[in-house]
């Protein structure tokens, strides 16, 4: 039998290949085996009807469950974005009083200071703007010597550096849970029964922005 990949043959992309997440989500579908399965198992007796049922309440249980720990791993990184969004308060205020700041930065600062909240919807575009903001403010304090040596803007960009690293963390722990989630929902049979008859569907995991992957592929030595 021929391998279906082959190392003495191969089909190279030479230009490479830049990978996306869809964000599009499945939603979880059984036909009518599924349910002539089930009707088999009463059709056996009444004690694997009782079991397969208790297995679906157990499967029931266990995707509730799963759902907290998606959102308290979401809730993480809510906070680790809260504390960023202080942070770039917090140096908007202080390099304005020296420097013209992109107007860009400043729109974004407002939308903060506004009370932008985090959803579902918007957590990824939230930390796109602050990534956004971050790349515009901090290349105009690496500018001026006097707002670089300025002891709360060199400890901001410190405590941002760390909560980066946190996010990141923090994202791989999201995604993590959502693979799972993702994985167990198409688990045939009786999680994958009780997904289809609760409306599941899959889950987005998180993403990088844009601006993030360029700056991935900028020169750093």
């Amino acid at each position: 039998m021929a391998n279906e990949l082959d190392e003495l043959n191969p089909q190279v992309n030479v230009a490479g290949r830049d990978i996306n997440v869809i964000e599009r989500q499945l939603p979880v579908q059984v036909g009518f085996g599924s349910a002539l399965f089930e009707i088999l198992l009463w059709v056996c007796g009444i004690l694997p009807g009782l079991i397969f049922l208790f297995m679906k309440i157990s499967a029931k249980n266990y995707f509730q469950k799963l759902q907290q720990k998606i959102q308290a791993d979401a809730s993480q990184i809510d906070n680790f974005l809260e504390q960023r969004v202080v942070i770039l308060q917090n140096v908007a205020k202080l390099v304005e009083k020296a420097v013209a700041l992109d107007t860009d930065v400043m729109k974004t600062v407002a939308a903060f200071r506004g009370g932008a909240t985090t959803s579902d919807l918007n957590r990824n575009a939230m930390a796109a703007q602050l990534d956004t903001a971050f790349g515009r403010l901090f290349p105009q304090v690496e500018a001026y010597p006097e707002l670089k040596a300025h002891a709360a803007i060199a400890e901001a960009m410190q405590q941002n550096n760390y909560l980066q690293r946190e996010i990141t963390a923090a994202r791989a722990l999201y995604n993590d849970t959502v693979t799972q989630w993702n994985t167990d929902i198409f688990s045939w049979p009786t999680k994958m029964i009780v997904a289809a008859r609760a409306g599941y569907t899959t889950r987005i995991p998180f993403t990088a922005s844009a601006e993030i992957k360029a700056q991935a592929r900028a020169t750093f030595f």
